[in-house]
């Protein structure tokens, strides 16, 4: 017997025992990914698949089910690739002796003590392959097995006839309800049979707990084609060939190896696999064009000077900074530099653990990387906007105008590349970055930006239009895609100039009157109308209206937006009603659940309208022209967007909705790395446990706040964290 500190029981070694019920031998040949797991429970976990009679394999390239400690698509596919390259040598065989325990991958010295690899078995079939679809339903347990299954003994059999059928029972104890339904037409399972999924190890783990196979679908992380590796070069030279010119080159290279009489063979089998294709709902194709479009996005960009494939900052690489030794440093930093702040001298890596003020003595210096930090975005660099939100978001902090790039090298979050860029703007007779001449000066940059500005368009969606359908101004937008865009879109494309002028706040405060006014006379007075964003920051214009609504009785709030944008669109005032969300009545105002099986729930998870308005107040309202037409309303449209809070939460959503971007991401980042909580807008959860963290102290009546600025204090408070005032939350 053997202690689990993971369950809080007693397992037995032999994992068989722990679900006599479950039989995994039904499963398609099964891989687990060693990322993020230690080697021992990489084995435990092997152990369990292989106990349970699963058809486990170390060589991904069988693989047709991979389960994996991952819940993204984007991290599957690199970890697939990863995977590829560190298991499979020049000659096609698997290599141990490259990989680190460290990493829980397996070590030529443990390779002894790895069973050996399983083949696919299964109980009364005597036939040759299986192939496992995701057609499979949870209340009949039902899979759809291929028209051919392989034998243990690894025989040639003759395969299923297409008119026969028969049933594989899912354990030893099942009955006739719990069988494998093989399907009676090949076709059932050919688009299946082309497919790997990536599966997250929360489907073991609760199959093993329900002791019933759950449904892949729910768990499903990502699907490739089948085989997986065969346009995947492990020659480091090659290592920068792109997916498809990976592929073309291997089908270019299989095909001079064979015959003329086998051409006619070939093509017959490329066009019935490319018809295979098409038939899987559009997926692969899907696939393929965003691998399409991230390729020729990198072929554009890949040697300029605002992006990461090049080691220059700029064309003109500035020299390198001088060498000084450990007396001469604290000589120039003792002479010449101004006493450094405390978050510096401490290394606070967050930027809600500091002030950040509206305006920085570096204003300038901030603005060149604010447009490299653009062109990164554009350019399909999400990690570079990471790290320049964060390089700036520190220069931004420090109250000092900067003199010298070891003044840059001492802020966190800045490295020596910052303090290259700093000594060339400094040093340009235009203080100019040439990497922001180069971005302002680029054609396809110019076009994928003003793509971007269009509201409900990302930069994603962006580069598709640029490269995808070949547009290039507004006009081809609205020529050839208008019925292809979203309403959004469309909104956006419509009153793209207007969207683009900036609200006074004298005019922000005017929306916010109307707002509260129709929510009180909805519920009573007792309505707070919170304006929030850049407003609250101490911008003196906004690029749009962000509004929060919330009210002491949590009863008040539930369902209230919908009745807000009603009355509004009643009286005129809001002439466009392009999202309403009820995300947070739905769940009971609850605080979003930590393991939320909804992907992609972002920041915010709270009740809320994004709102096209337009001031109903001008001159001659109600007149007409000389035709008798009634005269347009020549006020512009503005982006109001009217988010409900209940009162239990209000101080996180006031905090969230406040802060700056950067601000934003860094209270998330310091919630997980030092409390172990995730935080949103709709509250704090522990992350072991899911427990809901009040920290506005709202639980007892007692402790309840009375007033919305002191909930959010409380925030601050409960996380440790001094309260910064909104105007101290600039992090651009």
């Amino acid at each position: 017997m053997a202690v689990d500190s993971h369950n809080n029981g007693v397992v037995e070694k032999h994992v068989p025992c722990i679900s006599q019920n479950l039989d995994l031998s039904i499963l398609p040949t099964v891989y687990v990914l060693p990322a993020h797991l230690a080697l021992g429970d990489l084995h435990k976990i092997e152990n369990k698949l292989t106990g349970l009679g699963a058809p486990l394999t170390y060589d991904i390239r069988e693989a047709r089910l991979v389960l994996g400690n991952i819940t993204k698509p984007r991290r599957a596919k690199l970890e697939l690739l990863q995977a590829a390259k560190l298991g499979i040598k020049a000659n096609g065989s698997l290599n141990y002796s490259n990989t680190s325990s460290k990493t829980g991958r397996v070590s030529e010295t443990s390779l002894s003590a790895l069973p050996p690899t399983k083949r696919r078995r299964f109980e009364e079939i005597e036939t040759q392959s299986a192939t496992y679809a995701s057609t499979e339903t949870k209340e009949h347990d039902t899979f759809t097995v291929g028209s051919q299954v392989e034998a243990e003994d690894d025989k040639c059999a003759e395969p299923i006839s297409h008119g026969s059928s028969f049933q594989v029972s899912t354990s030893p104890n099942s009955d006739s309800s719990r069988s494998v339904k093989v399907p009676t037409s090949p076709q059932a399972h050919e688009d299946s049979a082309n497919l790997v999924k990536v599966v997250n190890l929360k489907w073991l783990e609760d199959s093993l707990r329900l002791t019933d196979m759950q449904r892949i679908e729910e768990y499903l992380v990502y699907e490739t084609e089948f085989p997986l590796f065969d346009g995947i070069s492990t020659d480091p030279e090659s290592s920068a060939t792109t997916p498809v010119q990976a592929k073309a080159s291997h089908v270019t290279e299989r095909s001079t190896q064979v015959d003329d009489k086998d051409s006619k063979s070939i093509l017959e089998r490329a066009k019935a696999e490319a018809e295979s294709r098409n038939k899987h709902n559009g997926y692969i194709s899907k696939l393929a064009k965003r691998d399409y479009i991230t390729a020729a996005a990198k072929r554009d960009f890949s040697s300029r000077s605002f992006t990461s494939s090049t080691s220059k900052p700029s064309s003109s690489q500035p020299p390198h900074l001088r060498h000084q030794t450990t007396s001469e440093h604290e000589e120039a930093v003792s002479g010449s530099l101004p006493p450094l702040p405390d978050w510096v001298l401490r290394n606070q890596i967050y930027s809600c653990q500091r002030s950040t003020p509206p305006v920085s003595p570096n204003e300038a210096f901030i603005g060149q990387l604010k447009e490299i930090r653009v062109a990164r975005l554009l350019t399909n660099d999400d990690i570079g906007v990471r790290a320049y939100s964060t390089s700036i978001a520190s220069i931004a902090a420090y109250p000092y105008e900067i003199q010298s790039t070891a003044e840059i090298v001492s802020l966190p979050g800045c490295d020596h590349k910052i303090a290259h860029l700093f000594h060339e703007w400094k040093n340009s007779p235009n203080h100019c970055i040439q990497a922001v001449k180069d971005i302002q000066a680029d054609p396809a940059l110019k076009v994928l930006r003003q793509m971007y500005e269009i509201w409900g368009i990302g930069a994603t969606t962006a580069r598709e239009f640029y490269y995808d359908k070949q547009w290039r101004d507004l006009d081809d937008i609205v020529e050839f895609g208008w019925n292809s865009l979203s309403r959004v879109q469309q909104i956006g494309v419509k009153y793209y100039d207007e969207f683009l002028l900036k609200l006074p706040r004298a005019e922000v405060e005017a929306i916010a009157e109307i707002v509260k006014r129709h929510a009180r006379e909805i519920v009573d007075e007792r309505i707070e109308c919170i304006i929030v964003g850049g407003y609250r920051r101490g911008k003196s214009e906004s690029g749009d209206v962000d509004l929060i609504l919330s009210h002491p009785e949590q009863s008040a709030t539930a369902g209230l937006v919908d009745k807000v944008v009603r009355s509004l669109e009643k009286e005129g005032w809001i002439t466009h009603t392009l999202i309403l969300n009820l995300t947070n009545t739905k769940r009971g105002q609850e605080t979003l659940p930590y393991m939320s099986l909804k992907k992609g729930a972002g920041f915010d998870t709270l009740d809320k309208a994004l709102v096209v308005w337009q001031d109903q107040n001008r001159p001659g309202k109600g007149s007409t022209d000389e035709y008798g037409m009634p005269i347009k309303n020549p006020n512009p449209h503005r982006r109001v967007d009217i988010i409900i809070s209940p009162w239990r939460t209000v101080g996180c959503a006031v905090a969230g909705w406040t802060s700056g971007t950067t601000f934003q991401r860094d209270l998330r980042r310091y919630a997980k790395k030092v409390k172990g909580w995730k935080f949103d807008s709709s509250g704090v959860r522990e992350r072991g446990s899911g427990r809901w963290i009040d920290l506005e102290r709202w639980t007892d009546p007692k402790t309840r706040c009375t007033d919305w600025k002191e909930a959010e204090r409380r925030v601050f408070e409960g996380m440790d964290l001094e309260y910064r005032e909104p105007w101290e939350r600039c992090t651009g």
